[in-house]
């Protein structure tokens, strides 16, 4: 099955809105991947569950985060990604749907590959395989090459696309991820946990406006933080 498994917010300012997060999710210390340096790019992975919620924030000038937020006009929901079979991310497919590759990872333990927004119709879309099942390296040593007990996280997140047909995108992900294309303008992941819906957006670059995710013991709360309405509601039963 296709999980969405981490949610991520641009910021020109990382910290505050780390620190924000932290206390929203109740997340143990962040992860910080050095590595995203290559992309001019301080970073900060929370874990939200068995899933995550990443900021990342420009390190110098030039950078497509930077672009991405000067275009949106502030914080906001710039990117998702998604955990599948080995086949999700194989060039060969990606190839036939018509979609460019902006970045691919090729690692011992996990396929990363970025998909350009403007062959999507959404935000930055990443599809990644990883092994053993549930682990996620982008997370730490923690998730490298294993997957700690945990329930939880990502249940819906809206997409708001610059487009008067949010179910053609909806459709064209679909067929990215590898899901039904069911009740017009809304995917199901996860085996039905979990929804991905897309609306149409007043700007012309699009972003992920709201999060739902369920923890356990969390308390009901809903906050805007980043440019995107967070709900965080009690998990009902583990997955």
């Amino acid at each position: 099955m296709v999980r969405l498994r981490q949610l991520v917010l641009a910021a020109a300012e990382r910290a505050p809105l780390e620190r924000a997060l932290r206390e929203l999710l109740a997340a143990p210390e962040p992860h910080s991947d050095p590595d995203v340096g290559a992309f001019g790019l301080t970073n900060a992975v929370l874990a939200a569950g068995c899933d995550f919620v990443e900021v990342v924030s420009p390190a110098e000038p030039g950078t497509a985060a930077g672009r991405w937020l000067a275009r949106h006009g502030g914080d906001g929901g710039y990117m998702l990604m998604a955990d599948g079979p080995p086949a999700l991310p194989a060039a060969a497919r990606l190839a036939a749907l018509g979609v460019r590759e902006v970045h691919r990872a090729e690692l011992p333990d996990a396929i990363d590959v970025h998909l350009h927004p403007r062959d999507t119709g959404g935000v930055l879309l990443a599809l990644d395989t990883v092994d053993p099942a549930r682990s996620w390296r982008w997370a730490g040593p923690a998730w490298t090459g294993r997957s700690p007990a945990c329930a939880g996280g990502l249940r819906e997140v809206t997409v708001a696309v610059p487009d008067s047909d949010p179910a053609a995108v909806a459709r064209r992900w679909a067929d990215l991820l590898e899901v039904p294309a069911d009740d017009g303008a809304r995917l199901r992941l996860d085996g039905g946990r979990q929804q991905l819906v897309f609306v149409a957006g007043a700007g012309d670059v699009a972003a992920v406006t709201a999060a739902r995710l369920a923890l356990r013991g969390a308390t009901p709360r809903t906050t805007d933080l980043g440019g995107v309405r967070l709900e965080v509601v009690p998990l009902e039963e583990e997955t």
